[in-house]
């Protein structure tokens, strides 16, 4: 949610900060604005309501000077989407721009003083407030020149911005520039991820690494209660009540490539295509034919502590959950540890009791979920280990988590996750195998399983090539207002899956059922114009999922079924099917999600939604 950049250097600032805001259009957001710092200490400011494109046009008529500037992307938490609530604010009398992502929790009280103060308040945001208190301490620290060393420049405005995080409660990822301190941009981070690009001669700021692509190989991932004073020629990061303290710096892992469409038409559609690819990197160096299992180097245990666990809790939300849903079914089968799947919303206030032996795993694509991120740390307090599965390297998860396991799928662009869904399911089938053959997997029965594990991006390659035909189904079925998925065993999370795809993008109302369900209740919504996506591969329960499929017909409803090459009775009675390869039952979900993510795909652009920036939604949910 909310996106931040930030450039200071020898070019002109608006050509990084538009280019970086639009990478950034991913974590979702109702308006957007930047501010530059001009060569006379004042602020050329910015701001306009909806995409990246208005604000554009806006400079485009009313360019904004200058080689320091910020920039950002806001998702309304405080206030309605508008031009006065839409980031950077001016603090004091034009004293400090900032921008901000997170939510302040006491700013009310903070606002009232500052108002008693004299302060004038222009928006509804929690950010003004913010940003007028930094100019009140600076004005009280500036008036004590005497008492800061002369030969440090900055030691005012650090303490002035240290006296003002001190007051805040709530998250906070912060951008600033000053009217009295040419040349510099102060970052600090609580909850709100921040990283500083390090390039020759220019340093840039940015809420993740993807608008780093291109312009720098170097960068650093400021932690929680950091601080950067950042200029073209150095950075400097204090820690709170450490001082100053040296930053690693690392590599960036990605290619601006990684972070552009290459020619296909929304990011959804090219990062379904990805899939083959993204599975086969997350199992790449993981699997072991000597020892028939699987290889994990980042868990950070010993073989020893893991196999006292007698327990598994996964975490997540949203899409992440329902990954972890296929995952119970893969250890709990594979392994026979009970596992136990929680809202990460739901376990961060709940005390279930948790007895010696119990593992979390808290599953993630951004390793910024505010929720996820809650209940790692709770789980941690209690002394229990805390994992997590992440496609973030550096994310705020990645670090705080005991240990865990990178999805190396690459950078995901649209909203409505794929290739981190594949690749997480993906992660857990190895997890399954490598608790199995750690416990009473024999190794003929784990060679087994890797051998199915590596045929499985040739058969998602496969099952992409339908796209034409789903594209055929999806036109018959755009104008329908709600839609029932069903599926049994390890499909009952592709039906939830899938259901939550096509809400997603296309506004549709739709729900996800274990099949045998459907009785208890869902079946008073079929209608003609209720059509019912049926999951049934071959295995044990079709029968018993065909039966379901015969009630809806019974009761005139429209069936897609998606179901094994050369599966004729199912093709007799659904009207319209969707033929994947046969594969084994409990790597099912990773075949059988590729037509439900490609159908939503194709009903949403028949509909006329914005795929890869659904209404109301961010990629990156970062406040409760």
């Amino acid at each position: 949610m909310c996106g931040i950049v930030g450039y200071v250097g020898k070019k002109q600032a608006t050509d990084f900060l538009l280019e970086g805001l639009r990478r950034l259009e991913y974590r979702g957001y109702d308006s957007a604005g930047m501010a530059t710092r001009t060569g006379d200490g004042d602020f050329d400011l910015a701001r306009a309501v909806g995409r990246i494109d208005a604000l554009a046009a806006q400079l485009a008529t009313f360019p904004a000077a200058g080689t320091l500037g910020i920039g950002h992307t806001r998702w309304a938490t405080h206030g309605v989407p508008s031009e006065a609530n839409a980031h950077p604010h001016i603090g004091g009398n034009g004293v400090v721009a900032l921008a901000h992502n997170g939510v302040i929790e006491n700013y009310q009280k903070l606002k009232q003083k500052l108002q008693a103060e004299g302060y004038q308040f222009r928006s509804s945001t929690d950010t003004e407030a913010v940003a007028h208190l930094v100019a009140s301490s600076l004005e009280e620290l500036e008036a004590r020149r005497e008492d800061f060393p002369a030969d440090e420049p900055y030691a005012i405005l650090l303490a002035a911005v240290t006296k003002t995080l001190s007051q805040l409660r709530g998250t906070y990822g912060l951008v600033m520039l000053f009217r009295d301190y040419p040349g510099v941009i102060v970052a600090a981070r609580l909850g709100s991820p921040l990283v500083v690009g390090v390039g020759k001669g220019e340093h840039f700021i940015a809420s993740d690494a993807s608008p780093l692509a291109g312009h720098t190989e170097k960068i650093v991932y400021l932690a929680d209660h950091q601080i950067a004073v950042v200029t073209a020629d150095s950075l400097q990061i204090e820690q709170r009540d450490q001082g100053r303290i040296e930053h690693a710096v690392q590599d960036l892992a990605i290619e601006s490539t990684d972070v552009q469409l290459g020619g296909s038409p929304h990011y959804m559609l090219k990062e379904s295509h990805e899939q083959p690819e993204s599975i086969t990197a997350a199992m790449r160096g993981r699997l072991s034919d000597e020892d028939a299992s699987a290889v994990f180097g980042g868990l950070n245990l010993t073989p020893q502590d893991l196999r006292r666990v007698n327990r598994i809790i996964l975490t997540a939300c949203g899409t992440s959950w329902h990954a972890a849903l296929v995952g119970e079914y893969l250890i709990e089968e594979l392994a026979r540890i009970p596992v136990e799947v929680e809202y990460a919303s739901e376990l961060r206030y709940r005390n279930p009791p948790l007895e010696q032996g119990t593992l979390l795993f808290a599953i993630t694509q951004s390793g910024e979920t505010a929720d996820t991120l809650a209940a790692l740390r709770e789980m941690k307090r209690k002394g229990h280990p805390a994992l997590s599965i992440c496609n973030v390297v550096g994310s705020t998860i990645a670090q705080e988590a005991n240990g865990g396991i990178y999805l190396h799928a690459g950078p995901e662009i649209g909203v409505a996750s794929t290739k981190a869904y594949t690749s997480q399911v993906t992660t857990l089938a190895m997890l399954g195998l490598y608790f199995g053959r750690m416990r009473h997997m024999s190794y003929e029965a784990g060679r087994r399983v890797i051998t199915q594990l590596r045929k499985v991006p040739d058969l998602v390659r496969q099952t992409l090539e339908t796209s034409g035909d789903i594209r055929r189904i999806a036109a018959k079925y755009a104008h329908a207002s709600t839609f029932l998925y069903l599926g049994r065993q390890y499909n009952f999370p592709t039906a939830l899956e899938g259901a939550l795809k096509l809400k997603e993008i296309s506004y549709i109302h739709a729900e996800g059922y274990p099949a045998a369900e459907m009785k208890h209740g869902p079946i008073a919504l079929v209608d003609e114009e209720t059509p019912s996506v049926f999951i049934m591969p071959q295995g044990p329960v079709f029968d018993k999922v065909m039966s379901n499929l015969e009630e809806i017909k019974a009761r005139g409803g429209p069936v897609i079924a998606i179901t094994a090459e050369g599966d004729k009775e199912t093709a007799r009675l659904a009207d319209d099917v969707i033929y994947v390869p046969q594969v084994e039952e409990f790597l099912s979900p990773l075949v059988n999600i590729i037509p439900l993510q490609l159908l939503s795909y194709h009903i949403a652009l028949l509909r006329g939604c914005d795929v890869d920036k659904p209404r109301n939604l961010a990629k990156s949910v970062t406040v409760e």
